[in-house]
């Protein structure tokens, strides 16, 4: 069976390849199993998940750094930490009901405890980076600073607001992992359940050629039109972007096909790079999956995980529909057009040959729809995949003169398949499990010293009480945790720190701030200077990497505005009566329009100055809560894009 790793990993030895498909292999029918079979109680599940994590981790990643060998140094620490990895993931199912039993922890729990802590800081720093690592080391040491913790001397380095009385080693490893406030609490459970049998049915989707398809089908419906492959990155990564859980790996999928046929029609490398970039981190908050930020913002708010998708389509379409938008003014400003006719396939050829893709899918929404748990959905959805693909391969086969030998290699090449998308799904989950595990940890301090609380009334000193000024705080903080940790960490880690704030002391409702802060999350990938999926962009495009994130940064500015207007018009989260549910989503579609007019100068054609100045203060007060200020300036919108449309036509 042939499975490939990421190039950083192919000079590893063969029996290392190996190693890490069969181990890949066991989580991956481990948690079908737990998904569709059995399901496990949590102290089975996320133990048993982290240990395999972590296997895989100190096996993908060498001690050394990636494409080094290890050498005899390198299998003794990593033949070690393999070793702890295993006890991590067996010690707490084979000792729940001792653990269980006891008041205080014993001895030997404490230093199981211990390990666990510094072997997944460990894992964090291979699959993550060292700035999550960092980060989890500095809210442990946090733990420590107080007079009555390990580290006393650190509290007089810190304000007064920040300081509280500090806790022992016993106490830190009890929180961390003999419960579920810490190493083993919501975002790790919500990675060994929901996320991975996703990020499984994503794998499935890779290897059954699920990403050609789409990319096809987006072409086919848009590649006749002006700046048709800009238009097909946005649609593509649309589809894409939910099912891969990371902006810069849709950006490498889908801007390897995209890219260069936008810099060929002529978009300049920059803007090309720029352009999937930020369309590839608006996959992110496309449903049904949104990363994983659906699931984890389910567990934290409590509201059905379907409601969450539902909720979030608008959202999505408006921010989608914008960086549509822009692309389109781009080509019609610079006089680009579509690809020829002969050089694309009709909607009907690609859709004949890939509509089983189409079935998982449908039936993905319709089983949610349904009230089935995601877990049980993203069983059967795998189960239908791969029955319409054998399926399809069947009738290929039986329309081909099927023979013998023939029969027999398609079902070897089934096999081979299965086991690769499989053993491709755990891989695909270190990272992202290894970013929750490290969450964990914050959460879990956060919620030992109250640190919460006290960082939301740092916010409150520092915006004034003023809204804007705190969701400001917001986006410089997601920029700078952006940084260092991946988005869903990002957003674990503000939501627990700034959360509190959000809701009780500026009134932003549950779920409004949640989303809110999950949109502003995502804004690394795209906003210089780090910039994380336009680099990628930039890699694949051949442009400077920050001249290609000034772009990103363009193209995504709904990534800024949309998450505003959740919060001065939540009706079009938390619903209403059809007519303001109406207006809202009126509003919010001409200010999305007038404001892509603004950034680039043109719509039908060039705004002129006056134009230009009067629809900004428009876009402003369509945000206002107040109703005759809203209608004010939608009626300075209306009048100003209709002004545009008569002149370009007369």
């Amino acid at each position: 069976m042939k499975t490939e790793l990421p190039k950083q990993h192919t000079r590893q030895p063969w029996f290392v390849l190996k190693a890490i498909t069969i181990v890949g292999i066991c989580l991956s029918l481990f948690h079908l199993y737990a998904a569709g079979v059995q399901p496990l109680g949590l102290f089975y599940q996320r133990p048993i998940h982290l240990g395999f994590i972590l296997v895989l981790c100190f096996l993908i990643y060498p001690v050394f750094g990636p494409g080094r060998a290890r050498g005899i140094p390198g299998w003794i620490i990593d033949g070690i930490l393999i070793a702890c990895s295993l006890v991590v993931g067996g010690w707490l199912p084979v000792n729940i009901e001792t653990i269980a039993a006891q008041i205080f922890p014993r001895d030997i729990d404490v230093w199981v405890g211990m390990l666990t802590v510094l072997v997944v800081l460990e894992g964090a720093r291979r699959a993550v980076g060292i700035g999550m690592m960092i980060i989890g080391a500095v809210f442990i040491a946090y733990a420590f600073a107080g007079s009555r913790g390990e580290l006393p001397f650190l509290a007089d380095w810190m304000p007064g607001i920040l300081n509280h009385r500090g806790y022992s080693l016993e106490r830190l490893a009890g929180q961390m992992t003999l419960g579920a406030e810490g190493i083993f609490g919501i975002p790790l459970g919500v990675a060994a359940t929901f996320v991975f049998i996703f990020v499984l049915f994503g794998a499935f989707l890779e290897v059954t050629g699920a990403g050609k398809f789409f990319i096809d089908l987006a072409y086919a419906a848009t590649g006749r039109q002006r700046g048709g492959p800009a238009k097909a990155s946005v649609i593509a990564s649309a589809g894409m972007g939910s099912i891969s859980g990371s902006a810069i790996a849709n950006v490498v999928t889908t801007g390897a096909f995209t890219i260069p046929l936008m810099k060929r029609l002529g978009y300049k490398p920059k803007q090309a790079g720029g352009i999937e970039a930020a369309a590839s981190t608006g996959g992110q908050i496309m449903p049904p999956l949104m990363g994983a930020g659906a699931f984890l913002m389910s567990e934290f708010t409590r509201i059905p995980y379907v409601d969450i998708v539902l909720i979030s389509i608008f959202p999505a379409v408006l921010y989608f529909g914008a960086v549509y938008l822009l692309v389109h003014i781009t080509a019609v400003k610079q006089g680009i057009e579509g690809l020829p006719a002969e050089e694309l396939l009709s909607v009907r050829t690609v859709l004949t040959g890939g509509w089983h893709f189409l079935v998982p899918l449908l039936a993905l929404i319709g089983f949610l729809v349904a009230g089935y748990s995601p877990m049980r959905v993203g069983f059967y959805v795998i189960l239908i995949l791969c029955a319409v693909s054998g399926l399809r391969a069947g009738l290929r086969f039986a329309a081909d003169s099927p023979i013998l030998h023939g029969g027999l290699a398609l079902c070897r090449q089934g096999a081979e398949q299965v086991l690769q998308a499989l053993a491709l799904g755990a891989r695909n989950a270190v990272a992202v499990s290894m970013a929750c595990a490290v969450a964990g940890i914050i959460v879990g301090v956060v919620g030992l010293t109250g640190l919460g609380l006290k960082f939301s009334a740092m916010m409150i000193a520092f915006s004034g009480g003023n809204i804007i000024l705190a969701l400001l705080l917001v986006v410089i903080a997601s920029l700078i945790l952006g940084m260092g940790l991946p988005v869903t960490a990002a957003y674990i880690v503000l939501i627990i720190l700034v959360g509190p704030a959000l809701t009780q002391d500026f009134g932003i409702p549950l779920l409004v701030a949640h989303l809110v802060v999950f949109w502003y999350s995502q804004d690394s990938n795209v906003t210089p200077p780090v910039a994380l999926a336009g680099f990628a962009g930039a890699a694949i495009a051949g442009s400077k990497p920050m001249e290609t994130s000034i772009q990103a940064w363009k193209y995504a500015k709904g990534l800024y505005l949309i998450p505003l207007f959740m919060v001065f018009n939540d009706v079009i989260i938390l619903g209403g009566s059809l007519p303001e549910v109406l207006w809202a989503g009126l509003l919010a579609i001409l200010a999305i329009v007038a404001f892509a007019a603004v950034l680039e100068d043109y719509l039908w054609q060039p705004l002129s100055n006056w134009q230009r100045l009067l629809l900004v203060p428009a876009i402003v007060v369509v945000f206002w809560p107040d109703l005759r200020l809203e209608m004010m300036g939608l009626a300075v919108i209306a009048l100003i894009l209709v002004m545009n449309w008569r002149s370009s036509r007369g």
